[in-house]
């Protein structure tokens, strides 16, 4: 029988997601534990001497560095949609991607790939005027960079239509919806917070390529990295169960990055 090499899969985890007094207490156990890293720009978390840390230890530790940039709304965490206008999601992309690459680049390493954060994220995952300004700020800024979102979401065309890498990621610590949309949060079974489902949601991503939806639909998602959000009280146990659970299943933790 011809050899099959065994399934791989980035983890990426939403990080530096502090301000000032308030640290992001968590990231040093979360980089250890995931391949890539989506670093807050200043703009819904964050500040210039917590971004420098955080990348100058996940360039230690090896762990590929992506910006996620987000609505200027350090009161709402990002998480209100602020109806800004394309030219300006354009220009809070430009500014925060400069920002991080600053950093990246202090600290010897590089940005490989860019995230949208919060409601901006959920806003260009179904709004394609707001995903093709992301796209093309990202395109602005260098043409190397992966744009890294929501699975069969207009995040992916606009990626495409723009000739950047198109990466679809997944998440297992948030509720689906038929259509392959996060639940809300705030509504019921929005969030996952058991480890072990958590880790059988990963390896059915990897291995069946599908989730099951809140009301049983079974949804097929063709995941290239899976998300753990860094801010989550359960972030930690979650991402140690999930990679626990996938490295003794046999699948190849790696950053979808080189």
């Amino acid at each position: 029988m011809p050899h099959t090499a065994p399934p791989s899969i980035d983890l990426n985890a939403d990080l530096g997601e502090g301000f000032g007094v308030w640290p992001a207490s968590a990231d040093g156990e979360l980089l250890s534990l995931v391949t890539s890293a989506s670093i807050a720009c200043g703009f819904h978390a964050g500040d210039p001497v917590l971004m420098r840390s955080t990348v100058a230890e996940a360039a230690r530790l090896g762990v590929v560095i992506g910006a996620h940039p987000g609505y200027p709304d350090l009161q709402g965490f990002g998480r209100r949609d602020l109806a800004a206008s394309p030219r300006e999601v354009g220009a809070y992309v430009i500014y925060q991607v400069g920002a991080l690459a600053a950093c990246a680049a202090a600290a010897g390493s590089r940005v490989r790939y860019v995230k949208p954060h919060g409601a901006l994220y959920n806003r260009a995952a179904r709004d394609l005027e707001i995903a093709r300004a992301i796209a093309e700020a990202v395109r602005l800024v260098d043409r190397s960079l992966a744009f890294l979102g929501l699975a069969g979401s207009e995040m992916i065309r606009a990626a495409e239509e723009a000739g950047l890498e198109a990466v679809p990621e997944a998440f297992i610590d948030r509720g689906y919806l038929s259509d392959g949309s996060l639940v809300p949060r705030g509504a019921p079974n929005a969030l996952i917070e058991d480890p072990a489902a958590a880790a059988n949601r990963a390896l059915q991503l990897v291995r069946d390529r599908r989730v099951q939806a809140v009301d049983g639909t079974v949804v097929p998602i063709a995941a290239r990295s899976l998300c753990v959000h860094g801010d989550g009280p359960s972030a930690v146990a979650l991402l140690r169960a999930v990679r626990g659970r996938l490295e003794a299943e046999g699948v190849t933790l790696a950053p979808f990055a080189p």
